[in-house]
């Protein structure tokens, strides 16, 4: 419904920027406030460390395959690949590369060089970059993915935390002239999605849905032969990578 709101009236994006825009000045204000700064980078803190302990189970289980990972294997995958696809790979990758619409501070109507764009449309001067879609918004967005993992009483209250974040988060990326509505409520879909599906291989659908021993086995197999070398180098030779253990 966003998307076919502001692609017919695509208007509506610019009235919103100028929200937080000095015509006075010809800036966007906010973005020079060093408290502002300061949320904008602390958000993006918050959001990464919460994916920190899934890396470091997957570094220290790279390093000495022989443990079990430190964590659930399937919240180690699930929080590492969502977070990859949803604040990597199809934001900065893909679309921020190819989609060359320019940033609110970027356009005449805000004191900047080049032509406004509507979402849909590619064909802007941004060279790289540029403005759609949001990877911030998606990476603060994509905090639904560990309030999945939370338990069922709590996790109401947890999905509207992270929403409450991915929103805040975003209006300060509009506020500071970086990004327009359609910009960050894109991030917010994609985040989900990506949540959605990724969440439905490994945790929901019969036909794909993996288990924690099954993860730590392929991990296991995966980093063995890095592991066995370095064993060789101190004199020792671990063998083969276990067998995985067979279901009961």
């Amino acid at each position: 419904m966003i998307g076919v709101v502001f692609g017919i009236h695509p208007e509506y994006d610019l009235r919103l920027a100028a929200l937080f825009y000095d015509s006075a000045t010809g800036t966007f204000p906010l973005k020079s406030d060093a408290l502002a700064s300061f949320a904008r980078n602390a958000a993006m803190w918050v959001a990464w460390g919460f994916a920190v302990p899934a890396i470091v189970a997957l570094a220290v289980k790279m390093f000495r395959p022989d443990r079990p990972l430190m964590m659930s294997g399937r919240a180690v995958v699930f929080l590492l690949i969502t977070m990859l696809l949803s604040a990597g790979i199809l934001t900065n990758l893909t679309f921020k590369t190819y989609w060359a619409r320019p940033r609110p501070v970027m356009v005449t109507e805000f004191s900047g060089p080049w032509k406004f764009m509507p979402w849909w449309d590619p064909r802007g001067e941004c060279g790289r970059n540029c403005s759609f879609f949001s990877g911030e918004g998606a990476t603060a967005f994509w905090t639904l993915a560990p309030a999945v993992l939370t338990p069922p009483a709590w996790r109401p209250l947890a999905y509207a935390g992270a929403i409450a974040f991915g929103a805040v988060t975003s209006v300060l990326r509009m506020a500071f002239g970086g990004h327009f509505f359609t910009d960050v409520a894109t991030a917010g879909l994609v985040a989900f999605l990506v949540i959605w599906l990724v969440h439905g291989y490994i945790y929901r659908w019969p036909s794909t849905r993996k288990s924690d021993a099954g993860i730590d086995a392929a991990l296991t197999r995966f980093a063995w032969p890095g592991y066995r070398l370095r064993q060789r180098w101190r004199g020792r030779d671990v063998g083969p990578a276990p067998a995985p253990e067979k279901p009961v």
